[in-house]
């Protein structure tokens, strides 16, 4: 027992009826990496919420190098030892990096002697671990990944030599991913213990020493990873063999359904984000756009989707002119054939505090089938919202339940059902599956392949080049706001590497 880090024994948690964790058992030894995989909603990161705090089992026992203790909030689990970083950042976003590590944990009186304790300690974390960010910047002017870095920075401040990830790499990018593994890789090599929650099976076979797998609440499996393969996890994950591959036929474009033509959008400081951008989606076929985050193709989904104003350029749907310079309701393309899958759920995609039957009509709530009168027709809503989650496997199956309550995984399957049930005759979705698990990812890839096969052009942006490889007939590649090439699915992901890193695209341009 000697080697044991964290003992669970027997942890049990309800939410109602919800019986989210179901007599857990867990050992995760001592300077190891140990994944905890599963669906979206199998009980993952509520039991980690227990392990930090957040919540209390309703029975069990939690051990902490040998010796039982009782973790009543983030406070005490600071106390033994354990440190969480958390899906979505705890950071204030006007506070510099150096104030959000020492919130909370100030040891000292007199400020300035507790801020200059603070700044030796940082500098010495980030030398000590490789983790360097500036103590002065503002958390709003960082990106993600160093962000997380302030994050992981907070936990080994509090002296945690035990950390829980939770699902770490879903605003990530790959290069940033890769960065946060050899992070990862130092802290255990100082000793620490790491306990990563992901739904990426291919980061688990790459970082982790042990893996537990949980499904429906329950601990199902735990494997030593290398002794494991990623369809065995796959398997165990959903109750069932995954297709880890997307299976489809050959594409038959149609009718140009979306054009794009010479699309500038510049943000609020002025600066361009997107750059004299042409290019057409047809009915039958998915067009994905590949690039690194922050290559302006966020900014394009939006002003083809209404929600930003575009510098100059045209926009055709089904033929007709769309005004992108002018002020657009989203509505108004909504009713002309456009759905839009926003890339940040949280924030464009839902309203968190509403029920998941209202938010399955958001957007489309003047439709004459959810109205009584002047009224919303509240059965009709409640029994449309019961038929998208008996189709999309939406868990927990409860129309009624405030959207905040679902898993991400879930919360995206909200959105799909809500544009896909539309029958759209353009459908732009971005990072269809940020935060999903492997069973959740298969199905929302065999939903985007259906609607191509039924005529609909699909315009699919992600992170996430196997994805793009997979579901695209065709990939654009955008850098710095322009598209800088295009290639068929089967380039390499080094020929499209190159091109997201701007190399290729300028020896093109130059050709």
């Amino acid at each position: 027992m000697d080697d044991i880090a964290i003992e669970l024994r027997g942890i049990d948690k309800s939410f109602g009826l919800v019986h989210a964790n179901k007599d857990i058992n867990l050992k995760v030894r001592k300077g190891t990496i140990h994944g905890i995989i599963g669906e979206n909603g199998a009980g993952k990161s509520t039991l980690m919420s227990i392990l930090y705090g957040f919540y209390q089992a309703d029975r069990g026992e939690i051990l902490v190098c040998g010796k039982q203790v009782s973790i009543r909030d983030p406070n005490t689990a600071i106390s033994v030892g354990i440190g969480m970083v958390h899906q979505h950042f705890m950071l204030v976003e006007n506070f510099t990096v150096l104030e959000n590590v020492m919130l909370g944990a100030e040891d000292s009186q007199i400020l300035n002697k507790g801020i200059n304790k603070a700044r030796q300690e940082l500098k010495r974390l980030e030398k000590e671990y490789a983790l360097e960010v500036n103590p002065d910047a503002l958390i709003e002017e960082l990106p993600v990944g160093l962000q997380q870095r302030v994050e992981i920075l907070k936990a080994l401040y509090r002296r945690a030599d035990i950390l829980i990830l939770d699902e770490p790499t879903g605003v990530l990018t790959p290069a940033e991913a890769d960065h946060l593994f050899r992070i990862l890789g130092q802290l255990k090599a100082q000793g620490k213990t790491i306990i990563l929650i992901t739904h990426k099976l291919r980061e688990i076979m790459a970082i982790t020493d042990e893996v537990s797998v949980m499904r429906r609440g329950e601990m199902v499996a735990t494997r030593t990873t290398r002794e494991t393969t990623v369809e065995e996890l796959a398997e165990l994950m959903v109750g069932r063999r995954v297709l880890l591959r997307v299976q489809k036929g050959e594409a038959k474009p149609g009718d140009v359904k979306l054009a794009v033509q010479g699309l500038t959008v510049k943000d609020s400081r002025g600066v361009t984000m997107v750059d004299d951008v042409s290019f057409e989606v047809r009915a039958g076929e998915i067009v994905g756009i590949a690039g690194v985050a922050g290559n302006g193709q966020s900014e394009l989904l939006e002003a083809i989707a209404g929600i930003r104003r575009a510098t100059s350029g045209t926009v055709l749907l089904n033929g007709r002119s769309v005004d992108v310079t002018g002020h657009r309701d989203p509505a108004e393309l909504r009713a002309r054939g456009l759905a839009h899958v926003p890339e940040d759920r949280h924030h464009v995609g839902l309203v968190l505090k509403f029920e998941e039957s209202e938010n399955a009509i958001l957007g489309y709530h003047n439709d004459p089938r959810y109205l009584n009168g002047v009224f919303l027709d509240i059965d009709a809503i409640r029994k449309d919202a019961e038929e998208k989650i008996a189709k999309y496997d939406i868990r927990p199956p409860n129309a009624r339940l405030k959207t905040a309550n679902f898993s991400g995984g879930n919360q995206q399957k909200i959105v799909l059902a809500r544009e896909m049930e539309r029958g759209p005759d353009v459908l732009i979705i971005g990072q269809p599956t940020r935060g999903v698990d492997v069973g959740a990812i298969e199905f929302i890839h065999k939903r985007i392949i259906e609607m191509r096969d039924q005529g609909k052009a699909v315009l699919l942006v992600s992170v996430e080049l196997d994805e793009i490889r997979s579901l695209s007939d065709r990939i654009l590649v955008m850098f710095a706001g322009r598209v800088v090439g295009e290639r068929s699915p089967e380039a390499s992901e080094g020929e499209l590497g190159l091109l997201m890193a701007g190399v290729e695209g300028r020896k093109e341009a130059a050709g």
